[in-house]
């Protein structure tokens, strides 16, 4: 565990958000706010069904591809690479627009993600490598007419639109919200709670496995490195690299980080499950995270973003059966 607290934060450099992508997403045909539980000294915003799947993600697709399709109105196939929740964001838009989806997931994503993303009519093609390797190959499996690349991660339009539209997540957020602990993977959602903590006077804390720290890490050294990722439960947070798009409002609009470990992921999990609350890895996160924080770190109204539900049923059974919770 890791507690690291950034020098360079300067909430005035932090992008302003033009809350565009907010005004969209209400207009949507099922939007609703998801909601926010109260478990005592904070509070839980739960992303476990969002827009119909189980994860935030699709916030960010729906405006992107949005924004895409009025630039490039010829596209028929919309390309990505995930860990699982971005592709099946991605598959699940491009059905709804009749689209093709093609998407590149790692070697070590879990076949029930797989089976999601095929389950939205999207053409899976795993890679032999980290989800770096999948980055690259999506992007090369994007280079041809009438297709375009849909990435969380990276400098394209696209990535920043992802940031964009995951906005309205913390637009959702009650008046008065002091401090946020957000999943960082990449850093465009961690980017989007910097915005909106810039914007609102809200402190903020990225959270991430001790085995694919690049947020933390590269606020470390000042700029962008990247890291080894040996693997982690925490599936959509393992990135070696944080995303150029989501890079300068991380550095000035993140006040601290912290990392945390599958163990204590795990066990986070476990309490949320016997409070009622079926979270997942990356979303059991910020919780794991808390324990580790001290009170002069923390301030009042503190809200732990729960980025996704069980998204791989089998595993999510055995972590919270291990100590009897759930039988």
């Amino acid at each position: 565990m890791t507690v690291f607290i950034n020098p360079a934060v300067d909430p005035g450099r932090v992008t302003r958000d033009p809350g565009t992508a907010t005004a969209f997403h209400r207009s949507l045909l099922g939007y609703t706010p998801t909601p926010l539980h109260n478990l005592g000294p904070v509070y839980l915003k739960d992303e476990s069904n969002r827009l119909g799947l189980p994860a935030f993600k699709i916030l960010g697709t729906t405006w992107a591809v949005e924004q895409a399709l009025s630039e490039h109105p010829e596209t028929h196939t919309l390309v990505a690479a995930s860990a699982g929740n971005h592709g099946r964001a991605v598959a699940n838009v491009a059905r709804q627009r009749n689209l093709r989806a093609e998407i590149y997931l790692p070697a070590r994503a879990a076949p029930a993600r797989r089976r999601a993303i095929e389950s939205e009519g999207a053409n899976v093609i795993m890679i032999d490598g980290d989800y770096e390797d999948a980055v690259a190959a999506a992007a090369e499996g994007a280079a041809k007419p009438g297709r375009i690349e849909l990435a969380d991660v990276g400098s394209s339009g696209p990535a920043r639109w992802v940031i964009e539209g995951y906005a309205t997540l913390f637009a959702e957020l009650p008046g008065r919200t002091d401090t946020i602990l957000v999943p960082a993977g990449g850093g465009s959602l961690a980017a989007a709670a910097a915005r909106y903590g810039a914007a609102h006077g809200a402190r903020i804390i990225a959270v991430e496995p001790e085995t694919a720290a690049c947020v933390t890490a590269s606020l470390r050294a000042g700029q962008p490195i990247t890291v080894l990722t040996p693997g982690t439960s925490m599936a959509g947070l393992d990135c070696a690299a944080v995303s150029p798009a989501a890079w300068h409002d991380l550095k000035h609009g993140i006040h601290a980080t912290v990392t945390v470990s599958d163990t204590e992921v795990n066990a986070a999990m476990r309490q949320l499950a016997a409070s009622g609350h079926s979270i997942g890895d990356c979303g059991a996160a910020p919780l794991a995270a808390l324990r580790h924080l001290d009170q002069d770190l923390l301030r009042d109204d503190i809200v732990l973003i729960a980025t996704e539900g069980i998204t791989d049923p089998d595993a999510y059974k055995r972590t919270v059966t291990a100590h009897g919770v759930g039988d």
